[in-house]
C-alpha cells in the first residue's frame, strides 16, 4: 500500500501523540488504517530517524497500559504498540541508527511484556484484531535480526517463546499465532549462532508441555498451542525460504518431539 504523505501543517510530535492514542481505539479501521499504517510507512521512509529512540520508547511504554488485564479494550494499545515497536527495530536493522544498549533495552521490555500478557484473543467481536501474541512474535523476529544480538540474547528470545507457549491458559491460539512464533524462531535460527546442543533441550521442554494430561482446561489448551507451534516450526524449517545451518539435525529433533506428543504420529504396534 502507498504510504500516506507526512502532513506539514502540524508538528510531528503532536501528530505522533494523536496517532499513538488511536492505536488503542476500539475501531479496527482507526487502529490499523488511520494510526498504524501511516506510522509504519513513515518509520520505513525515515521520517522518524532523528527521533526513533523517543518513538520506540513511547511504544514500549504502551506495552504496559493495562498489562495483566484480560478481555478488556486495553489489549489494543499494547498489541499495536508492539507492532509499531517492531517497525522501529526493523528500521534500525536497516540503518544501524541506534546503539546496542537501546536495542537491548527494547528487547527486555518486549520480552517482559510478552510473557506477562494475559489477553490472548486474536479477534474481538465487533472490534476487530487484537493479535497481541502475533504482534509480539513479530517484534521478537525483528530483535533476532539485530546485529546487536549475540548468542546470549538469542537464547533469551528462544526462552521467551517457550515461556509464552508453556504458560497455563484457557485460550487456544487459532489466528496464526503459532505460525508467527515459528517465524520468529526461524529468525533466531538463521543467525546460525545457537548450536544444536542448546536447541535439543529447548525442543524437549516444549514437547513436555505439549502433552495434555486432561481433555479440558488450561493444560489441554497449552498442549494444543505448543503442538501447533511445533508443527508450524517443522514446516518452516523444512520448507521455508531460508535454511539454518542446523536444519537437518534440528528437523530430526522436531519430528521426534511431534511423535512423542501426537499419538497419531506414533508407529502402529
Amino acid at each position: 500500500m502507498e504510504t500516506m504523505p507526512l502532513p506539514t501543517d502540524r508538528p510531528l510530535d503532536d501528530l505522533t501523540a494523536e496517532l499513538t492514542r488511536m492505536l488503542g481505539s476500539t475501531d479496527a479501521r482507526v487502529r490499523s488504517q488511520q494510526a498504524y499504517r501511516p506510522l509504519a510507512g513513515w518509520i520505513a521512509e525515515g521520517a522518524y530517524d532523528d527521533v526513533l529512540v523517543g518513538l520506540g520508547d513511547g511504544m514500549a511504554t504502551g506495552l504496559e497500559v493495562g498489562l495483566g488485564q484480560s478481555d478488556t479494550d486495553t489489549v489494543f494499545r499494547r498489541s499495536w504498540s508492539a507492532k509499531v515497536l517492531a517497525d522501529c527495530i526493523a528500521r534500525d536493522n536497516a540503518t544501524g541508527l541506534l546503539t546496542a544498549q537501546q536495542l537491548l533495552l527494547w528487547g527486555d521490555r518486549v520480552a517482559t511484556w510478552l510473557v506477562r500478557e494475559r489477553d490472548l484473543r486474536g479477534h474481538v467481536d465487533g472490534k476487530g484484531p487484537a493479535m497481541a501474541i502475533a504482534h509480539g512474535a513479530d517484534a521478537i523476529a525483528d530483535l533476532a535480526r539485530s546485529v546487536h544480538f549475540g548468542l546470549p540474547e538469542m537464547t533469551v528470545l528462544l526462552d521467551v517463546i517457550a515461556d509464552r507457549l508453556l504458560l497455563p491458559t484457557g485460550h487456544r491460539l487459532v489466528t496464526g499465532e503459532p505460525d508467527r512464533l515459528a517465524r520468529a524462531t526461524v529468525a533466531v535460527l538463521t543467525r546460525d549462532l545457537v548450536p544444536l546442543g542448546l536447541l535439543e533441550p529447548w525442543v524437549a521442554r516444549l514437547a513436555n508441555g505439549a502433552v495434555a494430561v486432561d481433555p479440558e482446561g488450561a493444560v489441554a489448551c497449552r498442549a494444543f498451542n505448543t503442538q501447533s507451534f511445533l508443527r508450524a516450526l517443522y514446516l518452516q524449517v523444512a520448507h521455508g525460504p531460508v535454511r539454518p545451518a542446523v536444519r537437518s539435525d534440528l528437523l530430526l529433533v522436531i519430528v521426534e518431539a511431534l511423535r512423542e506428543t501426537t499419538p497419531e504420529l506414533r508407529p502402529a504396534r
